[in-house]
């Protein structure tokens, strides 16, 4: 039996099937609990049902993105500005051709 009040962004582990699964929504309204498995498939518990449960808080998983085909970009904002990777191109000027034109 669970006792714990579920948690948004919290990983759980279902002790009878194995299966991993994150909390991502709670609707004290109607009771309800719904839930997001590591291969992507979402559920949805009533809070009786979730005290039926055997469950154990379980670390985030290092692959958890997998399943949702996200890669590292998907985090960036696109309204945020994007400055090239090159940098300042005052950095490439080389000093030792500025003193051989004062030599002349």
């Amino acid at each position: 039996m669970t006792l714990e009040r579920p948690a948004i962004g919290q990983w759980y582990k279902e002790v009878e099937s194995g299966a991993l699964f994150e909390v991502v929504a709670l609707d004290d309204g109607d009771g309800t609990i719904e839930v997001q498995y590591l291969d992507g498939e979402i559920a949805e518990f009533d809070t009786e049902t979730w005290g039926e449960l055997t469950l154990v808080p379980a670390v985030e998983p290092e692959d958890w993105r997998t399943p949702y085909e996200l890669s590292d970009e998907d985090g960036v904002d696109p309204d945020l500005p994007q400055h090239p990777g090159w940098g300042n191109p005052v950095n490439s000027i080389e000093p030792d051709a500025l003193w051989e034109l004062e030599d002349y």
